[in-house]
């Protein structure tokens, strides 16, 4: 199944047990595929660069580069219309129409509002796990 993360669940996951972390383990475990797209790479290079430089002692690197060699890369035309009330979250549906995936993990209010565009259904990681994984 694939599956797009949302850069909240990727660094909820990383940092802190409960659903987005067995979430992450998931696709550790090869039950999920996680896809991505350069522009989400992007956002979650910058955002782990913010993390890095708010926490010391805090290096995403190593799960940076696993991301890397682990996900599913597709590019990912931009959407021919605005999905989300926040612009820079339309990455997500991209990336996700590109992919053929119909699932976005994310507690993101924006990403959750537009549920459903083109039968791209966004769930919180608790509902991820309990509707799939469980």
């Amino acid at each position: 199944m694939k599956v797009v993360i949302d850069t909240n669940v990727l660094i909820s996951g990383v940092f802190f047990s409960g659903a987005p972390y067995q979430v992450l383990q998931a696709w550790r475990d090869q039950k999920i595929q996680v896809v991505i797209s350069p522009e989400i790479m992007a956002e979650y290079r910058r955002v782990g660069e913010i993390f890095t430089q708010e926490r010391s002692g805090v290096d995403l690197s190593k799960i940076l580069d696993y991301v890397f060699q682990n996900a599913i890369f597709y590019k990912s035309p931009a959407v021919p219309e605005p999905v989300c009330t926040d612009p820079d979250d339309d990455k997500f549906f991209a990336c996700a129409l590109a992919s053929g995936s119909k699932l976005i993990v994310s507690g993101d209010k924006h990403l959750l509002k537009a549920s459903g565009y083109h039968e791209v259904e966004v769930l919180k990681p608790n509902e991820f796990l309990e509707k799939f994984l469980d």
